[in-house]
C-alpha cells in the first residue's frame, strides 16, 4: 500500500499536490497543506514530474535552440535596467557638498531630508534610497552610479592592450 510523502500514513490512493512547489503524492488530510495538480493520463503515466516539466520544457527548448543559431542572448531582467552604485558614493557626496560650501545640516534642509541621514551616507554606513541618490544627484550635480566607462577601465586596469591567458601563464616544456 502506498505511503503519504508528507506524513507517512498508508493509504489506498494518492493525491498528486502542489506543496511551496514540490509535487508531493499526498493523503486525503495532507492535501490540505497545498494545491491539487490535475494531471492528465498520458502524462503520468510516463514520470509524476511531468506535468510541470512538460509545459515548461517545450518553451524553453524552443528559446534555446533559436538562441544557439543566433548568438548569444539573453533573457532580459529587471536588473539590467539597474545601474550600480558607485564603491565612492560617500567620497563624491562628501566632496560635492564641501565644494558648494553646505554644512551637512544645510544639505539636509534643502534636501527635505534629516542631516543624520547625510551624516550616515558621508560615512559610508547606509546607501541611498533611489529616492534619495535623485535628489542627491540633482541638487548637486554629481552622479552616484557607475557608468560603463568606470568598469571597463576597473577591469582592463587602464592599459589599452588586452591581456589574455597566453600572457600570463608561463609554459612548461
Amino acid at each position: 500500500m502506498p505511503q503519504c510523502e508528507m506524513c507517512g500514513a498508508e493509504s489506498s490512493s494518492l493525491t498528486t499536490t502542489k506543496v511551496e512547489g514540490a509535487e508531493l503524492e499526498l493523503c486525503d488530510s495532507c492535501t490540505d497543506f497545498g494545491t491539487e495538480v490535475r494531471t492528465e493520463s498520458s502524462s503520468s503515466s510516463s514520470t509524476k514530474y511531468s506535468t510541470s516539466s512538460s509545459s515548461s520544457s517545450s518553451p524553453s527548448s524552443s528559446t534555446s535552440g533559436g538562441s544557439s543559431s543566433g548568438g548569444s542572448s539573453r533573457r532580459r531582467d529587471m536588473f539590467d535596467d539597474m545601474e550600480e552604485l558607485a564603491a565612492d558614493y560617500d567620497d563624491r557626496i562628501r566632496s560635492a557638498r564641501e565644494d558648494r560650501g553646505l554644512s551637512q545640516e544645510d544639505l539636509a534642509n534643502e534636501l527635505n531630508e534629516k542631516a543624520s541621514l547625510i551624516r550616515k551616507l558621508e560615512r559610508g554606513d547606509i546607501l541611498p534610497s533611489d529616492e534619495v541618490q535623485t535628489k542627491l544627484e540633482r541638487k548637486l550635480d554629481i552622479s552616484l552610479s557607475e557608468g560603463a566607462g568606470d568598469e571597463d577601465a576597473e577591469w582592463s586596469g587602464g592599459s589599452s592592450t588586452t591581456t589574455t591567458l597566453g600572457d600570463v601563464v608561463k609554459r612548461k616544456d
